[in-house]
């Protein structure tokens, strides 16, 4: 006689494991050899007003980046949770939907995340992979991100490609910050991380308005819903375009290539558009 499996286990048992920190040796291979491509989800711990979470940046990035590993093939890397923020156009930003008070961030320099991601992309041209997708949650990052791509594609020419999602669906659905468009995403993704019936709190509580979009009201989980879905089919486009991926038996990239890379990036900081006002 067998016993039947608590529901919860009989999820697990029918989940597709696709991220790298999951995998055993066997199936992070199998995977490999399927499609050697990588995706690296970024997000960022930010205020998103009184009815959304903190990590609605990371939840978007990692839902989109699983999802289209189950799709599409791949693996998933640990996920980046810190992003640039309080530099360059940042600054008067917070300042405005914020005012004084604390926004809880977990933000980091420009020159940490960007050295940082080098030293990514060198872990996966070292593991085999021989595409990248990096897909940030947190918007208006990407083109400083772009350029430390640019500069390691130098060293090691594969597919590398930076996009934030509202990029993803340009022209289709405007983005926004804690607005229709990002509370509507993580209302499908995350339900269990939003309460509408918080909407008023940015006027009742001595946080204030807390970044919240004045058209937070809107969101539904069905638009929510067709925003990642359309999501998903701009990443597919961006995974055939992939292929064919090239055959390369590149050497093994030090650290003291990687520091050179970087250094190269570093050099162009007078084009980081997270220094400029």
């Amino acid at each position: 006689m067998t016993t039947a499996q608590p529901e919860h286990l009989e999820h697990l048992e029918h989940t597709e494991t696709v991220r790298w920190e999951d995998l055993l040796p066997r199936e992070f291979e199998q995977r490999l050899a399927q499609l050697p491509l990588v995706y690296l989800p970024m997000g960022l711990c930010e205020p998103h007003g009184h009815v959304a979470a903190f990590g609605l940046d990371t939840h978007k990035a990692v839902h989109l980046c699983e999802e289209s590993a189950r799709r599409f093939g791949g693996i998933v890397a640990p996920t980046q949770t810190y992003q640039i923020h309080e530099t360059g156009y940042h600054r008067p930003w917070l300042k405005e939907v914020m005012g004084d008070v604390n926004p809880r961030m977990g933000s980091l320099p420009p020159d940490v995340v960007l050295r940082l991601l080098v030293y990514q992309l060198r872990a996966f041209v070292n593991a085999g992979f021989r595409a990248v997708v990096v897909l940030t949650g947190h918007n208006a990052n990407q083109p400083d991100l772009r350029l430390a791509v640019e500069e390691f594609r130098r060293a090691r020419d594969i597919p590398i490609t930076a996009v934030s999602d509202p990029e993803l669906v340009m022209g289709q659905f405007a983005g926004d910050h804690a607005g229709r468009y990002e509370v509507s995403q993580l209302m499908y993704v995350r339900p269990e991380l939003v309460d509408l019936g918080r909407l008023d709190d940015r006027n009742t509580t001595p946080l204030g308005r807390f970044a919240q979009g004045d058209d937070a009201h809107l969101a539904t989980a069905s638009e929510g819903r067709a925003i990642i879905e359309a999501s998903l089919d701009a990443i597919k486009s961006i995974v055939d375009g992939c292929r064919p991926l090239p055959e390369t038996d590149a050497p093994f990239m030090s650290f003291e290539e990687a520091e050179e890379v970087w250094q190269r990036v570093a050099a162009r900081s007078d084009e980081w558009c997270t220094l400029r006002e």
